[in-house]
């Protein structure tokens, strides 16, 4: 067997939140233009406090797939086909942690109408774009602080307890503050649609990725969904606050100098890599206030120069390119 690329680790230890891919049938694709979240997270919360069947048995024939993805690669606990595998989610579930977190999330989301709302229009956005996009069935869920975004063929599932706000207090027990700011009701939107289009356009691992492979490839995704969530920008996208945002307007010529003066743009140390793309933030080259992605950030302000120099350029043959090097030759980026 051949060795596997050391980037594509690199790479997945990248993400900003979880993102699991898989294949199977599960749920048809919905076809109406209004998309809906299935509340999943609301039928397993019936079933483990009240031992609900009729609950139970829709997990297990109207939402098999998302059951089998939650029991077999989410919580990792067992085969869905295992005589007691219900009883062990439910005890698995019956954790008085978990329950205590069952129930914050039902208060900090009573409804979706909001994501719902944003989810519609940028799914409408991407269609007009890209033709040939099917909306995936979008479901909720408790993780038990696992997945945050479950992606499949034909499922995306998101997992509320990863976006209770970065005050909530249970995260301060597990996470690091630059991981908790993640961790926010209003990232749900940009994440789906960044994880939904990685789905969509995986990075072209091969031998020889440079940095500025992974910085303009990510950057393209951030910044198609930018321009998919209309008044969002990319420090939005990206999650930046205020000061941080403020710090790239003020550093990013010197950032983009120093990668250049040192050979930074086409390396190909994994580790080099890891230092611009991380999500933790990048102290290193820049010192304090630089925010984390900053190879990201860099790439999307790059791609947006691109497509300012090709007008004609549609974002669905923007999501196909891969020729990074002639993309950044053709920016003109800070000529």
């Amino acid at each position: 067997m051949k060795g596997l690329n050391p980037l594509f680790f690199i790479l997945i230890s990248l993400l900003t939140v979880s993102c699991r891919l898989s294949t199977g049938n599960g749920i048809e694709h919905q076809k109406q233009k209004e998309v809906s979240v299935l509340r999943y997270d609301k039928l397993l919360n019936e079933y483990v406090r009240s031992n609900s069947f009729s609950a139970l048995q829709k997990m297990n024939m109207e939402y098999r797939q998302p059951t089998k993805i939650l029991i077999e690669d989410v919580l990792a606990i067992g085969r869905v086909g295992d005589d007691t595998i219900s009883q062990k989610l439910k005890t698995f579930y019956s954790d008085t942690t978990l329950l205590r977190l069952m129930n914050d999330v039902d208060d900090r989301f009573p409804n979706l109408d909001h994501l719902e709302e944003g989810l519609t229009k940028g799914f409408k956005k991407l269609i007009k774009e890209i033709p040939s996009i099917r909306i995936p069935v979008i479901y909720s869920q408790v993780s038990a602080l696992n997945e945050s975004i479950v992606l499949t063929d034909t499922l995306l599932g998101i997992s509320l307890d990863k976006y209770m706000g970065e005050d909530y207090p249970l995260y301060k027990r597990f996470y690091y503050d630059y991981q908790r700011r993640t961790m926010r009701p209003d990232r749900i939107l940009p994440d789906c649609f960044v994880y939904y289009l990685m789905g969509q356009y995986p990075f072209p691992f091969e031998n020889g990725n440079s940095l500025v492979d992974v910085m303009l490839h990510y950057g393209k995704i951030n910044y198609a969904v930018q321009q998919i969530l209309g008044n969002h920008s990319i420090y939005d996208v990206l999650g930046y606050s205020k000061a941080e945002k403020k710090w790239c307007s003020s550093n990013e010529e010197r950032v983009w100098e120093y990668m250049v003066t040192n050979g930074h743009l086409y390396a190909r140390d994994p580790m080099l890599i890891r230092q611009y793309m991380r999500p933790s933030p990048v102290t290193t080259f820049f010192g304090e206030g630089a925010p984390p992605l900053i190879g990201t950030w860099l790439g999307s302000r790059i791609i947006s120069e691109y497509m300012k120099n090709h007008k004609k350029v549609s974002l669905q043959q923007l999501l196909s390119m891969t020729d990074y090097k002639l993309m950044l030759e053709e920016s003109n980026y800070l000529d």
